[in-house]
């Protein structure tokens, strides 16, 4: 049965649903993409009046690549699954494997497969000069062909939050329902501090450490978060014929697409996307004031917008929650 409540309602959920958790094997996992920023970053972005600007790289993508994924089959394959197939799609600096334990809790409460993908540049997907959000969504759209998926489910958080929503205004057909976690359809700049991070790794592979504690102790020279460097650092991997350790991501390629991460390639006028779509917001971080609202629903005419008690990785802090909010959007709200 369908929710009752208007699609344009916004809602506080701060200790959401005591007696209806995920199994504690699960909500007392921790994934190990960010959960807490206080002494690193209070301001990741700085929200602008800026429309962006046809960069010639964003208009016509270059060819796409096959993505690295991880699948998590459903507990019971015979029955109904409540939800399509699910695609998650990471954010900056992020993998797959940053969505393990959430996949596992995804697949099991709607009996549906589970695709987590590493993003093009990231995890063990290949590298590209070109880091944008069309082509990402190109790539993404052909994981979607290649595998034989009618209709799925994309779930993103920040840059992949992006990329899920320039898939489902270029391509609404095959997007069943879309979730996107703490970011929105505007320009947004990043914080310098993504750069400060980028130039920390890059250190790191000049000075040629050869155990993961060197490497933690070189970034906590400039970065006293201890989450927040054990999170950069599983892109850290040993090179196969050397003794050193180098990270698989292309640092000067995500460097040089910070500017491009920061915008968003369409027009509200021209863009929009009619099917549900859940937004969940961090209420203690910028990425999705209030003020960007009416731009969201601009786009996205069927938006709810759910708010948890916390920052911008809002499924590491609020994982229980973030689980239950989600998974009953999927199974409520439902497309007419």
């Amino acid at each position: 049965m369908a929710y009752q409540r208007p699609f344009h309602l916004i809602y506080l959920v701060s200790n959401y649903l005591t007696t209806r958790s995920i199994p504690s094997s699960i909500s007392s996992s921790i994934s190990s993409s960010i959960s807490g920023r206080k002494n690193i970053i209070n301001s990741p972005f700085s929200i602008m009046k800026r429309t962006y600007t046809n960069n010639p790289q964003m208009i016509t993508p270059p060819e796409t690549v096959k993505l690295e994924y991880s699948l998590y089959e459903p507990p019971r394959p015979r029955d109904r699954p409540d939800s399509p197939p699910i695609i998650i799609l990471h954010g900056l600096f992020g993998s797959k494997q940053n969505w393990k334990i959430l996949s596992k809790a995804f697949s099991h409460r709607l009996n549906t497969r589970v695709f987590a993908l590493d993003l093009r540049n990231h995890g063990g997907s290949p590298h590209s000069e070109i880091h944008n959000y069309e082509v990402m969504a190109d790539d993404v759209n052909e994981f979607i062909h290649d595998h034989w998926l009618k209709e799925v489910v994309i779930l993103g958080h920040s840059m992949g939050g992006k990329v899920g929503m320039v898939l489902a205004l270029r391509n609404e057909k095959r997007i069943g329902q879309l979730v996107v976690v703490d970011t929105a359809p505007i320009y947004a700049r990043l914080n310098e501090n993504f750069k400060d991070y980028i130039e920390v790794m890059k250190e790191i592979e000049h000075l040629g450490v050869t155990t993961r504690r060197q490497a933690d102790q070189v970034m906590r020279d400039y970065i006293s978060d201890h989450v927040l460097r054990q999170f950069l650092l599983t892109n850290l991997k040993r090179e196969v014929s050397e003794q050193k350790y180098s990270f698989q991501i292309p640092l000067d390629i995500l460097k040089d697409s910070l500017e491009t991460l920061s915008g968003f390639p369409f027009y509200a006028a021209h863009r929009a996307f009619h099917k549900k779509t859940l937004f969940i917001v961090g209420t203690k971080s910028n990425y999705v004031p209030p003020k960007v609202h009416p731009t969201i629903r601009t786009y996205f005419p069927n938006a709810v917008i759910a708010e948890l008690d916390a920052g911008h990785w809002v499924h590491t802090e609020k994982t229980t929650e973030f689980t239950v909010i989600v998974a009953d959007f999927l199974k409520n709200y439902k497309n007419d």
